[in-house]
């Protein structure tokens, strides 16, 4: 990927999708703030000179606008010399957040070699995630007591100084009710669980760990993040209906019940996460200044390199 500056054009797609959505905060209508970000977002991927994939993307379970799993983006469709490259894709993460106009709100992606991200349907993953001191102490293969015993070990904290995130849905109820059993302090989210799996994995968080069933396309994003970061996550499908399984099982090769590492889900030195804020939370949010420009802010992790930073942008739009 380093052989043009794909991560310019990348970090440009997710400013278009941000400042986009942003103009719709607040305002109740979350299908139309995603509407605006995919938009804005394939308009710059149309003229990125690459030969592009969407390998997994997030709209197919709740029929919201998207780019569409196997789309093809790019300016070098089937140009023998492009670069070909999987996009693990949510033009905006935390659709309802952006609605209500609350936190984390990002317009979020994942790059690698062609074939090098899963590419799956828009279904569900269980998903574990925390700071670099537990690889290898924490595994969705494990009990939930298990995990906890284990954090609290090689954190060095009280099982009651935990921060585990979970997000607020009836599906967790007994994951709730497990972590309150060892009276870890359970903190709920609406939506966000690739912020939250970042702040899990990032020292200077409160957050040690993320638990719990989100969107997979946000798993494969989350995973190649990680593991810039040196930070441990799984992920393991789950299927709401018999569509997405039957789906899956004709674009997966093996076990689609397999437990998938993070270096499964991205299997990539040469990859990238770009997330920017819509609302402000892990990054800045969009902040309109005049003469139609825009500052927004986005966390780059180079995984190759190992490179994690934030960068400040003033965009015209």
């Amino acid at each position: 990927m380093a052989t043009i500056d794909l991560e310019k054009h990348f970090l440009a797609a997710t400013e278009a999708a941000a400042i986009a959505a942003a103009s719709w905060r607040g305002k109740g209508d979350g299908k139309s703030a995603d509407g605006a970000a995919v938009k804005a977002m394939r308009a710059v991927f149309d003229n990125v000179p690459f030969d592009g994939r969407v390998a997994i993307g997030e709209g197919e379970r709740d029929d919201a606008p998207m780019l569409w799993i196997g789309e093809p983006l790019g300016s070098m469709q089937g140009d023998p010399s492009a670069l070909s490259i999987d996009i693990a894709v949510d033009p905006l993460e935390c659709t309802n957040h952006v609605a209500k106009n609350l936190p984390n709100a990002m317009a979020v992606l994942a790059a690698a070699p062609r074939g090098k991200l899963l590419h799956a349907p828009d279904c569900y993953m269980n998903k574990i995630a925390g700071p670099t001191e537990l690889n290898g102490e924490i595994s969705l293969d494990e009990s939930t007591s298990y995990n906890v015993e284990a954090a609290s070990s090689a954190l060095g904290k009280k099982e009651s100084e935990l921060n585990i995130v979970v997000m607020d849905r009836p599906r967790h109820k007994n994951l709730i009710s497990e972590l309150k059993d060892h009276d870890v302090n359970v903190v709920l989210i609406g939506d966000g669980d690739v912020s939250a799996a970042l702040n899990a994995a990032d020292p200077r968080s409160h957050i040690d760990m993320l638990m719990g069933i989100g969107a997979a396309p946000e798993g494969v994003i989350t995973a190649t993040a990680l593991r810039g970061l040196d930070a441990p996550f799984e992920g393991r499908l789950v299927f709401k209906n018999e569509g997405h399984r039957e789906r899956a099982e004709k674009m997966i090769d093996g076990d689609i019940d397999r437990l998938w590492l993070r270096d499964d889900l991205c299997s990539s030195e040469d990859s990238l996460f770009i997330g920017t804020g819509v609302c402000p939370g892990r990054t800045f949010g969009v902040e309109e200044l005049s003469d139609g420009r825009y500052s927004v802010q986005s966390e780059i992790i180079d995984v190759a390199s190992g490179a994690h930073r934030f960068v400040e942008s003033i965009r015209s739009m």
